[in-house]
């Protein structure tokens, strides 16, 4: 389901701090591309978290739109929710940054100037959320077990903004230890998909991975052990409960948890993408 996402709306352009250290340049070619062809355009650079919720609070009437990565998008989104304002509001992202992958997997282009004229011309996409007790929310893919890797939440984003961006740009660019190294630790989990129990804490499991469905749902893969058949189905509560597990959440590795739920929110939000 889409639609047309009108030009003449006026925009509210957030520029995260990691994507003018990292990418100044970027910046400068979407902001020349969005006000050239936007009927109104403000631009905000906020240094903090907080400054964000801030700017899209006094946003009024303008499309907000990110130049950011993953974390960024992120963070636009749980402001807007935080707000109860994001089922009314279409996010626009023009990618910028090391991580970008979760961005360009939901369409976004990969290159900046297509990006910048997507969110003039393109329409929307409506999309759907993975929320958590906690209030944590998931825009891709949520996988665990993750080993014991020191985790890498949207707030470790923020304390380098006060320093140097030589010291932001090294904190940016710091490879996110991944599955496989070291080889993350098989754990006895118990999984339940809308109350069906696919693994329990009697056998190890070796990965289980949770991404959008259609119809409102989430694709939930079992795997016990590398190399067997894997548990598929599709739900729209997912618990996961065993001893201290981490899990990554798109780009975020959060934990040890003792237990988590995660429940569908069908047509959350709102994606600007190409026609």
């Amino acid at each position: 389901m889409s639609a047309h996402v009108p030009a003449e709306h006026p925009l509210l352009v957030v520029v995260d701090p990691a994507a003018r250290a990292t990418d100044g340049e970027s910046v400068r070619i979407a902001k020349d591309v969005l006000c050239a062809g936007a009927a109104s355009v403000k631009m905000a650079f906020p240094e903090s978290a907080e400054e964000v919720e801030k700017a899209l609070a006094h946003r009024g009437r303008r499309h907000p739109v990110v130049l950011g990565d993953d974390a960024a998008l992120l963070r636009t989104v749980l402001a807007l929710r935080k707000e109860r304002t994001l089922h009314e509001s279409t996010v626009s992202v023009v990618p910028i940054g090391p991580r970008s992958t979760l961005v360009k997997a939901l369409g976004v282009p990969a290159q900046v100037p297509a990006a910048a004229r997507a969110v003039l011309d393109g329409v929307e996409r409506v999309l759907d959320l993975l929320v958590d007790e906690s209030g944590g929310i998931v825009l891709g893919t949520l996988s665990l077990p993750c080993g014991t890797p020191v985790a890498h939440t949207a707030a470790h984003w923020w304390t380098p903004v006060e320093k140097t961006a030589r010291s932001l740009v090294r904190t940016l660019t710091a490879p996110i230890p991944v599955n496989g190294n070291p080889p993350p630790r098989r754990q006895r989990l118990r999984v339940e998909a809308d109350g069906v129990l696919l693994a329990d804490l009697d056998e190890p499991v070796h990965e289980v991975s949770v991404r959008p469905a259609p119809a409102g749902l989430a694709e939930v893969h079992v795997r016990r052990a590398p190399g067997s058949a894997q548990v598929l189905t599709r739900a729209r509560t997912i618990t996961v409960s065993g001893r201290d597990f981490r899990y990554r959440a798109d780009s975020a590795i959060t934990g040890p948890v003792r237990s988590r739920t995660w429940t569908v929110e069908p047509s959350a939000w709102r994606l600007t993408v190409p026609r």
